[in-house]
This record gives C-alpha cells, sequence and structure tokens, in this order.
C-alpha cells in the first residue's frame, strides 16, 4: 500500500514517513499542496496524509480538489484540534482528523483502519441491494432511492454509515459501533465525527433536516434508522 504524506514541515514528513516505512508501506512525500494534487494522479497512492495549515494553498483546498474526481481516503494532520476545525475537515470529506501532537501508535491505527477497508473493498461494500421501506440502497453506485422518488448520490462514507443503520432498522447503535462498523475503529472523543456525517445525510435524505423523520438522535447513546 502506497502512502502520500502531505506537510511544509520537514521534520513531520520525516518522521512520519520512517513510521510508515518501518510498518512495510510505501510512501511518498510532498511539501505544498500543489505539489501533493501532482502525485496524487501520477503516484497514485492508496491513502493521503494531509497537514491541514500549509502556506499558498492550505490542506483543506488540496482536500476539496482531490475530492473533485477521487474517494481517496484522506486522514486530517493539524495543529488545530478544535471541534470546528474538525468539524471543517470532516465536512470537506476527509476519513479521519488527528490531532497534533499526537501518539505514533495512535496514527499507526488510524492507517491500519483505513487500509484493511481498502484491502478488503470496503469503499465498495456492502455488496447486496438493501430495501428498508420505502429506500432502496444500491451499493454498487452509492445511490440511495428515497420514498419521494429522488435518488440520491452518496459519498462512500456517507452510504456505509446510511446501510449500516438502515440494516439495523429501529435499533440504537452506539458511536462506538458506528465508528467501529464504518470507519474501522473506536476510539474515545470522536463521536463528532459520527455527527458530522448525520448531519451530511440529513441534508441529503430527509425532508426536513432540522426536524428529522428517519435519522434519529438517541441522546447521549448514538443513532437509529426509524422507518413506519
Amino acid at each position: 500500500m502506497r502512502v502520500l504524506v502531505v506537510d511544509d514541515d520537514p521534520p513531520s514528513v520525516k518522521m512520519i514517513s520512517f513510521l510508515l516505512r518501518e510498518e512495510g508501506y510505501d510512501v511518498v512525500t510532498a511539501g505544498n499542496g500543489p505539489e501533493a494534487l501532482r502525485l496524487v494522479d501520477e503516484a497514485a497512492p492508496d491513502l493521503v496524509i494531509l497537514d491541514v495549515m500549509m502556506p499558498h494553498m492550505d490542506g483543506l483546498e488540496v482536500c476539496q480538489r482531490i475530492r473533485r474526481h477521487t474517494d481517496i481516503p484522506i486522514i486530517f494532520l493539524s495543529a488545530k484540534g478544535e471541534t470546528a476545525d474538525r468539524v471543517a475537515g470532516l465536512e470537506l470529506g476527509a476519513d479521519d482528523y488527528l490531532p497534533k501532537p499526537f501518539e505514533p501508535t495512535e496514527l499507526l491505527a488510524r492507517v491500519r483502519a483505513v487500509m484493511r477497508r481498502v484491502e478488503r473493498g470496503t469503499f465498495g461494500e456492502p455488496k447486496t441491494l438493501l430495501q428498508v421501506d420505502d429506500f432502496r440502497l444500491d451499493p454498487v453506485n452509492n445511490r440511495v432511492a428515497l420514498p419521494d422518488g429522488r435518488e440520491v448520490e452518496l459519498t462512500p462514507i456517507e452510504f456505509r454509515l446510511l446501510y449500516t443503520l438502515a440494516r439495523n432498522a429501529g435499533r440504537i447503535l452506539s458511536h462506538e459501533q458506528l465508528l467501529n462498523h464504518v470507519w474501522g475503529y473506536t476510539y474515545e472523543g470522536y463521536a463528532n465525527q459520527v455527527a458530522v456525517y448525520i448531519r451530511r445525510l440529513r441534508t441529503k435524505i430527509e425532508p426536513d433536516p432540522d426536524h428529522p423523520r428517519y435519522l434519529i438522535t438517541a441522546r447521549g447513546v448514538g443513532y437509529k434508522f426509524e422507518v413506519d
């Protein structure tokens, strides 16, 4: 598996590259946004580890441009670890957001979790069509047919999240269960990551996202997919 590490801080690039190579990953590096975009096309990495705070073109813009044409997994690294910064990164389509400074073991665990999904082909999983009430989930195209007749295209993570909830319709799934099934890991404190994607899903499938009918919050516990 090939990992692209993007950071304008050479010591950080050197440290992360060393960790990844010790784990057996092929590593390519970039020191700025334009170089990163070039390597995404030329080196075809399986994962991008992307620093947010870079001059000229920051990591958020790089992520936006990558997401225009590929769903390659992206892990953000940033010294800005506030909730609002994490939400901004996840809203742009990042798969994970790890504040600096971080423990090397945690970064490697995040990378392994994403790579397991790649190796298992979970960016194409689930593989079976799912019909729940008047919802029809198409895993081949990451599309969902809604009760009002519309068809909506989802990102791979959005689709996996909706599929997991719909497959367990009427059952409350905890934040930890959703992190494990959708993202492939369980870490305390990352319930907000689930909330970001629930909000994105609501804007796509709910008649009134501010008053959800299908994606219901169980406060302090998790979420459930409610059907008639």
